[in-house]
């Protein structure tokens, strides 16, 4: 492939990391927070490809040098698999992949919570039900006993997932860079209420604190459980992972 070729590709590269920042497709593959380094990366990609595409186009060809001096030329061909580099460029402007679900979190043990600071928990959100994500509600019911959540009516947002015995949790993938180190954060779902939604669906679910606790079968996580009121299907959220 010509370095013509190469300026080419790595312009549309940079023109399709543009677009995937500014239509918040991004979200599928990395954490919000690099959103201005993918930016700068698609518009140096950008810059360095017409700086590139310039010098090629006012630059006497080696081809037409030899014609000069030599009244032929032969014809130099690059290898037109190099083309086919075009391919993923062209679904990253195109495609939006799905986000991590059901079957990711299948295959990935638990995300281990983390205790908050001397078991400092601040007071939950206004409002009845109270939103809290399942990072926050998982860690204030394992490591605090739910002491900070009794009382209170939550709403937790995610996706369904099959849990070992078949009954649906409710998961929700935590990226610490990108999507290749995506973890599942799941909560058992208990009470008589039940969700029949299919696996990937998103659902809001409302309910209260419950004390049992259940074991990730993939990496023996703990497992925290929500006892479920009520629920309903909703669409995937802008921002699917945690």
């Amino acid at each position: 492939m010509n370095r013509l070729a190469q300026a080419v590709v790595m312009l549309l590269f940079g023109g399709a990391i543009i677009k995937a920042t500014l239509t918040d497709m991004f979200l599928r593959y990395v954490k919000e927070g690099l959103r201005p380094l993918l930016l700068v990366a698609g518009g140096l990609l950008i810059a360095a490809a017409v700086m590139t595409i310039w010098y090629d186009l006012r630059a006497p060809s080696a081809a037409a040098e030899q014609d000069d001096g030599h009244g032929h030329g032969h014809g130099h061909h690059e290898p037109r698999v190099g083309w086919l580099l075009l391919l993923p460029v062209l679904a990253l402007l195109l495609i939006a992949p799905p986000a991590l679900g059901s079957y990711a979190a299948g295959q990935a043990g638990a995300v281990v919570v983390n205790p908050a600071l001397d078991s400092d928990y601040p007071p939950l959100p206004a409002g009845d039900p109270a939103p809290i994500s399942l990072l926050d509600y998982a860690s204030r019911s394992i490591y605090d006993s739910g002491k900070s959540l009794t009382g209170r009516q939550l709403k937790l947002t995610g996706f369904v997932t099959p849990g070992p015995d078949g009954r649906p949790m409710l998961a929700r993938m935590v990226l610490t860079c990108c999507a290749a180190d995506g973890r599942p954060i799941k909560i058992g779902l208990a009470g008589d209420t039940q969700i029949d939604a299919a696996p990937d669906s998103w659902v809001e679910v409302v309910g209260v604190y419950s004390q049992q606790v259940g074991k990730d079968p993939v990496n023996k996580a703990d497992v925290a459980y929500l006892e479920v009121r009520s629920w309903q299907q909703i669409t995937e959220p802008k921002q699917p992972y945690a």
